[in-house]
């Protein structure tokens, strides 16, 4: 949450008060943060005794500090702040152990004591995050409270708590608190207690309600009808590498398309935010070390920008991608790709109107919001200039060029499709133009970040006419290129790259949403039956399946089959209908924004893998 600037207002990294504990309360407001004094990325991390609190200063990294300070406990990374409210342990951190945590929603008869954490929902003041504080002390009236990042004033009068909270207690000796705001909620207090009296009992999800089901559409004579429109772009050009209207390469699968429970799209939602603050946490985490990094076999003459490109708090990820295995099994990510992933359009455009043309009405659209989510972060970004979307002459970057140029000009920036790169050249002042003597300054890209580092690795003589650019732009040029600003940024190539996985398992260790993962065989990893991936590849390429008795699976072959390899331990997806379903979801600045499934008669999802419509049941 952020406001507008007032009179009276600190600036960012100013003590607002000091909350019992001696724990100081910072204002957040960000338009205001001092770049010489946080000048990176890595600057917004806050940390005690190396232990990660949260992002600075926002009400869940006060929130965390406070307990860790006064309690010696903290609870997990949470994306909103109203996801505290569904958390059922801490961890005591001094003694290694959890400790039961309990909610009581407002109104409970059970009161809130000092030490608690007050949560508000999301929507109204807080849209989309919620707000977390923690109680100080509890009245009949009135409770008192200590918090950050719900304004930016000084606490006043040298006062211990940052505002009270009027109270009232029922007939019932139940204890309502009135919402400051009348366009926000308070969902109740979070207490540490083994004591689960007046909680509130969140339903343990039966296994049974993370199968994917096979469902098939209604033949009603509309299979061999026209349902996307070719006066747009995107769609003509999907229309053109699908020979035709339809989701599938097989006949077989034309009406078929899966369902999902609504218990199912929470957890999933909940793990895509939560997976990605772990995989920005692992990425800090292998930049900072010299001995890692070098797991990630990146050109050394790159780790540089890459390290500039993550210090920029300003270069943010527009959308990226999580496979997961889902099942009464569990649910398990696979990998996160966070540069130049696929399937967007496929979810945010074609499965919804694939549904509405099939009249399917017995749930929603699990893609149904990521477009607009596209747009809100495109917004967000604040560009001053023509935007150039650049993609390698490949139908299936095609529409996923044309449908990002629609989502960039939706948020109301010009925008141009550069198909190959030879209309690209060189201005006499260096700098990169396209055809029409725009500069290039903005880009979204679908080529993969390693494309351009393989350029990098060319021969010595072909390197120098690159670099006296006697040649031609090459791709290289343009992402490499310190005034061009891309998306999705260089700092991608760390999470993306699957040498962060077993680093994310150290970090994470015994993590329910993760599968073990070591750079080296291990007698664990032999005992499950493991999946042998290289740390950098594409469509599921050179992967290779083996159970516990060391029989192969299933492998496919690539062109990355001398590269670094990781050791995953086997999570086979479920076989549904003779094939296999995996799971996608889709991020908006780093937070859920839809889902999606890829299927394929063989274990491994790979390029060929159709993309079928994804429908969450209104059961």
């Amino acid at each position: 949450m952020t406001k507008h600037n007032v009179t009276g207002d600190l600036p960012f990294g100013e003590a607002l008060g000091i909350a019992p504990g001696g724990v100081i309360s910072y204002s957040s407001d960000y338009d205001t943060a001092d770049d010489a004094i946080y000048p990176s990325r890595s600057h917004f991390r806050s940390y005690i005794d190396g232990i990660y609190m949260g992002y600075k200063w926002q009400c869940v990294e006060f929130a965390r500090r406070w307990l860790y300070i006064n309690k010696g406990y903290i609870f997990n990374d949470v994306a909103m702040a109203y996801e505290i409210f569904r958390l059922n342990y801490v961890r005591d951190l001094v003694n290694n152990t959890e400790l039961s945590l309990h909610s009581f929603q407002n109104g409970s008869q059970r009161r809130p004591e000092a030490g608690c954490l007050l949560i508000w929902d999301e929507g109204g003041e807080f849209e989309e995050t919620g707000h977390v504080a923690i109680i100080t002390e509890v009245f009949d009236d009135k409770i008192r409270i200590v918090e950050q990042n719900q304004d930016f004033g000084k606490w006043p009068n040298e006062q211990d708590f940052s505002r009270e909270i009027k109270a009232k207690i029922g007939n019932k000796n139940d204890y309502w608190l009135h919402c400051p705001s009348g366009k926000s909620t308070i969902l109740g207090w979070v207490m540490q207690t083994g004591d689960p009296k007046h909680a509130v009992l969140f339903d343990v999800p039966d296994k049974q309600s993370f199968n994917i089901l096979s469902c098939s559409a209604k033949d009603n004579g509309k299979v061999n009808s026209p349902w996307l429109n070719i006066a747009n772009d995107d769609e003509n050009a999907f229309v053109d590498m699908m020979q035709g209207h339809k989701l599938s390469s097989s006949p077989s699968n034309e009406l078929n398309y899966y369902q999902i429970s609504t218990v199912a799209k929470e957890a999933l939602e909940s793990a895509t935010d939560e997976l990605h603050q772990m995989f920005m946490h692992a990425t800090d985490y292998a930049l900072a070390h010299p001995e890692l990094l070098a797991k990630f076999a990146l050109p050394e003459q790159i780790l540089a920008k890459i390290r500039t490109s993550w210090a920029n708090r300003r270069n943010q990820l527009i959308t990226s991608r999580f496979d997961f295995a889902m099942s009464e099994n569990g649910l398990k990510v696979y990998e996160y790709n966070c540069d130049s992933a696929s399937c967007y359009m496929e979810v945010a455009k074609v499965q919804g109107k694939w549904l509405k043309h099939f009249e399917v009405k017995d749930g929603y659209d699990a893609g149904s919001d990521l477009f607009n989510r596209l747009v809100k972060a495109w917004k967000s970004c604040k560009i001053n200039s023509i935007v150039h979307v650049l993609q390698d002459d490949d139908p299936e970057e095609t529409y996923h060029a044309f449908f990002m140029k629609s989502a960039i000009e939706a948020a109301g920036y010009k925008c141009e499709v550069i198909k190959g790169l030879s209309s690209l050249s060189w201005t006499a002042d260096g700098d990169i133009q396209d055809c029409h003597g725009d500069s290039i300054k903005w880009v979204w890209k679908t080529w993969a970040w390693e494309t351009a580092l393989d350029e990098l690795r060319l021969d010595d003589s072909h390197q120098q006419q690159v670099n006296e650019h006697t040649l031609p732009p090459t791709l290289a040029d343009v992402l490499l290129n310190d005034d061009i600003m891309v998306f999705e940024p260089m700092w991608t190539l760390i999470p993306s790259n699957k040498a962060i996985l077993p680093i994310l398992c150290s970090l994470f260790p015994n993590h329910p949403l993760l599968l073990n993962t070591d750079f080296e065989m291990n007698s664990e990893l032999e005992k499950t039956g493991y999946v042998v991936k290289p740390i950098v590849g594409r469509c599921g390429a050179n992967i290779q399946l083996i159970d516990q008795d060391k029989k192969v699976l299933a492998e496919k072959f690539g062109q990355f089959e001398n590269r670094e390899k990781i050791y995953q331990q086997l999570f086979a997806l479920p076989c549904i209908d003779n094939l296999y379903v995996q799971i996608c979801t889709f991020t908006a600045q780093g937070n859920y924004a839809g889902s999606g499934v890829r299927v394929d008669p063989t274990m491994i999802i790979g390029q060929d893998s159709d993309c079928l419509a994804l429908q969450v049941s209104h059961k």
